[in-house]
């Protein structure tokens, strides 16, 4: 508010300094080119909407109102009211009183008609009780056959080149690890049998997911048709800590896992997702270069098994955020794109929703949302609601 005050002050006192008909004549041009920007803004195919710390919608364009089917009177509607699968008060970070948090996200809405939307929600940085949300439908892409990806070809051959690449890279590092640790405690003749047998029981899994990696990538350019089984979520997390753990302790993190009391089967494939979890675990790490606490929870919420990675990492800039998804993009040394392309497709196979919520210098969170049962339709709150 005090930057508010501020540009208020400053107006004035320009209004101040000018006679009457040059007050008139500024005045006019501002009226103009609030005119022409907003002109602008109801020109694009994008939603655009701005809204404050109450969620309450302060400005919005015409994209967004078609939709999202927005009314005439927003004095008593809040966007959160519009779009409930995300977790706002997690955004707005309430005992923060001057920051939101950058976040993007794909989810479901009912209303108007049935849509997926990606969002993408900003900070203001000279208004820092308000924020900007962008809106994109991608319900036509995300209906995308097989037959058209498989038109673009010359993007297939590079996706296999450098996912090959990078995936081999993964278990590759742990492997070499693990076996550095045992040849050390060979040399210095002090090795526990149990923790020797758990390193070698580590690369024996982790041959075995190479092969099974060269497997699907030759076969297929995408993971593979996933083979559902009720899957236990916290053991899975577990078994990738575990084949991690000597990266994780080089790089000085620390690791807090939490769960419900009761854990939820979660219906998946039990390979696709162990993949997926190890690149989420890892970018995390390599986002703390000095060190820094990796916190993992489950919980179930509504017809939702919600996992969330929260890191103290470097975060990510308003910048980077859109193009996090994107093929052979990436924002880290050494790094080809591939990565976040192949969490992305895997929790698609698995109808799961999921998002990311960051803060440049601060870390970010990684969240994934898996049906679970017979998910419910759930019902939009009515305006004024």
């Amino acid at each position: 508010m005090a930057v508010r005050k501020k540009f208020i002050d400053r107006f004035n006192e320009r209004l101040d300094d000018l006679d009457s008909s040059s007050r008139q004549a500024y005045i006019l041009r501002l009226a103009k080119e609030r005119g022409f920007f907003e002109t602008v803004f109801n020109a694009v195919d994008e939603g655009i909407l701005v809204v404050d710390r109450n969620l309450k919608i302060r400005y919005n364009n015409r994209a967004a109102r078609e939709l999202l089917a927005l009314p005439e009177d927003l004095s008593s509607l809040r966007i959160s009211q519009l779009i409930q699968d995300i977790d706002w008060q997690q955004i707005i970070q309430q005992n923060n009183a001057n920051s939101f948090r950058l976040a993007r996200q794909e989810v479901e809405i009912l209303y108007p008609t049935r849509k997926y939307i990606q969002i993408y929600l900003v900070p203001l940085p000279e208004e820092p009780e308000l924020a900007a949300i962008m809106l994109r439908d991608v319900t036509e892409s995300r209906k995308k056959t097989k037959s058209d990806l498989e038109r673009e070809t010359s993007q297939a051959v590079s996706l296999l080149a450098s996912g090959v690449a990078h995936e081999i890279g993964n278990p590759l590092n742990s492997l070499y690890l693990n076996l550095q640790i045992l040849e050390k405690s060979l040399d210095d003749k002090e090795i526990d049998r149990d923790d020797a047998r758990e390193m070698l029981s580590v690369c024996k899994a982790e041959v075995e997911r190479l092969d099974s990696i060269i497997h699907g990538f030759l076969s297929d350019l995408r993971p593979g048709q996933p083979e559902f089984s009720p899957v236990d979520i916290r053991e899975l997390i577990i078994e990738v800590l575990k084949f991690m753990r000597a990266e994780i302790e080089n790089r000085k993190i620390s690791v807090n896992c939490s769960w419900q009391d009761v854990t939820i089967p979660v219906s998946a494939d039990r390979k696709q997702l162990k993949q997926a979890f190890y690149n989420i675990i890892r970018n995390a790490a390599q986002a703390m270069v000095n060190g820094g606490t990796l916190n993992i929870s489950g919980y179930a919420a509504n017809d939702f098994f919600v996992l969330e990675f929260s890191d103290s990492g470097c975060g990510i800039t308003p910048e980077q955020l859109s193009g996090v998804f994107k093929a052979f993009q990436s924002y880290k040394a050494g790094g080809n794109g591939i990565g976040m392309l192949v969490i992305e497709k895997v929790f698609r196979a698995h109808g799961a929703d999921f998002g990311i919520i960051s803060e440049p210098e601060k870390g970010t969170v990684f969240q994934v949302k898996f049906p679970i049962g017979t998910r419910r339709t759930r019902l939009l709150a009515a305006p004024g609601e």
